[in-house]
């Protein structure tokens, strides 16, 4: 079984799980709005299922698809919807990027420092602060 997104005017507007044969078949409407996409594949990797680790396995459209995303069809790939005017895409990975980085404070920030982006100053602010 594989992934298939929907596309209608470059937009993914539903997602099933499905064999290749059923989507030819015409079961679900035209077959030629269906693109595979690659549950484990981000930013232009393929991860081990279940294990959020690089394998060698085909990362398939750089991103796997999502509802309200995009598909750009020179490219051949998924975009997630832009979340702020002043991101940019990151042609290798096509993933969307903050103009400046995030601070890095020497310890993981998912255990103790939490960042959001503020697009009116263009920042990174500091919304959580926890004692390591």
């Amino acid at each position: 079984m594989s992934h298939f997104a929907k596309v209608e005017n470059g937009i993914v507007t539903e997602i099933l799980v499905a064999e290749q044969d059923y989507i030819n078949s015409g079961a679900v409407g035209d077959p030629s709005l269906w693109i595979q996409t690659s549950y484990n594949t981000y930013g232009g990797i393929h991860y081990a299922p279940n294990t959020r680790t690089p394998d060698d396995g085909v990362a398939l459209r750089k991103n796997y698809a999502m509802i309200g995303g995009t598909y750009d069809i020179d490219k051949d790939v998924f975009l997630y919807p832009k979340p702020y005017r002043s991101w940019v895409l990151n042609e290798t990975t096509c993933l969307w990027e903050a103009p400046i980085q995030k601070p890095n404070d020497g310890i993981e920030e998912s255990e103790y420092h939490f960042y959001q982006w503020n697009e009116e100053n263009l920042s990174w602010d500091l919304i959580e602060k926890q004692k390591p």
